[in-house]
């Protein structure tokens, strides 16, 4: 009730108010975004089975949500299961998070590669293009190497939607649904991505190999504590307290609060305010050797035209309040 049908009314009176001025209508995108936003905390939680106590309440109450927010459930909950479970391990990256190299794996890359990798970590494409793959396209895409469930998660949520559009699209004209739906949509997309970033992407994260790596450390040491002022925090869902998050993902985001509060342990974990978080976009390579992930600039020799510089500490980096 705290989520899609806000968002729902806000859509609406985003369509109505296009018959008066358009500039109307965009002062409602940031409220459209924030319940959108918050939308996809809610399915975030379904797909946990942690919103509901009826494993087929969060079932189907995660697949019509899935509608909103383009994402197929089953597929979507498989996948971000698979980023628990790794997360912060690097001989298993590439499902559910952010594309990190090492500074050894990036030298290795010859000048396209370096040029590739620079180009998927730039803002402008990460949050830029990124939601428009990451929403539209990505969750589009069903192939046979996938489980037939999945599969089948895929082309049945792809079905649905292209009624559901193409029904809207007859009903109040094609223009206008674009109009209505694309703006608070791309800027939804692109407040996931960089919560996506942040939580995982500062200079004190966790990241180790094969057997040294550890749940709860990756938990407690790789996912950030995500200060943000109370309205950011209602429509993130407290999806910013992500170290209790990960640690159990089972606490549904109405409960993350108090679980942080009621352990005095989690006052040690990596915390970043909002203006620490805005400056991690600068860190692109885990330094395996330092411990830390660092900018280009930090590493000699890393630039794809063979550029060496030297730069200051970057910002971002995650503060441990004392007990």
């Amino acid at each position: 009730m705290t989520s899609v049908v806000p968002y729902l009314a806000a859509s609406v009176l985003m369509y109505l108010a296009l018959d008066v001025s358009y500039l109307l209508a965009l002062a409602l995108v940031v409220p459209a975004t924030g319940f959108l936003v918050r939308t996809f905390i809610v399915f975030h939680d379904c797909a946990h089975g942690s919103l509901f106590p009826s494993r087929r309440a969060n079932r189907n109450v995660g697949r019509v949500l899935g509608l909103f927010v383009l994402s197929p459930f089953g597929r979507w909950r498989h996948d971000h299961a698979v980023h628990h479970a790794s997360s912060g391990d690097l001989e298993r990256r590439g499902v559910g998070d952010i594309i990190t190299l090492t500074v050894a794996e990036y030298r290795a890359r010859g000048f396209r590669g370096r040029l590739a990798y620079r180009l998927i970590r730039n803002p402008v494409v990460m949050f830029g293009i990124g939601p428009v793959i990451a929403m539209v396209v990505g969750p589009r895409i069903a192939t046979r190497a996938q489980r037939p469930r999945m599969r089948h998660s895929v082309l049945g949520t792809d079905a649905v939607l292209f009624i559901c559009i193409g029904g809207l699209c007859w009903l109040i004209g094609w223009a206008d649904f674009l109009l209505v739906w694309a703006p608070p949509a791309m800027l939804a997309g692109s407040v996931g991505i960089w919560l996506f970033y942040v939580q995982h992407q500062f200079e004190d994260a966790y990241w180790q190999g094969g057997a040294d790596w550890d749940y709860a450390d990756a938990a407690l040491r790789g996912s950030s504590y995500l200060k943000l002022p109370k309205v950011m925090q209602f429509f993130t869902g407290n999806i910013g307290l992500h170290h209790v998050h990960h640690l159990n993902s089972r606490i549904p985001n109405y409960n993350l609060q108090r679980a942080h509060d009621d352990h005095p342990s989690f006052r040690q974990v990596p915390t970043l305010t909002l203006r620490q978080a805005l400056g991690t976009v600068r860190l692109k390579l885990w330094d395996e050797q330092r411990g830390k992930l660092v900018t280009f600039a930090q590493v000699r020799g890393a630039d794809p035209v063979g550029v060496t510089c030297a730069g200051p500490a970057p910002a971002g980096r995650a503060s441990r309040p004392m007990p």
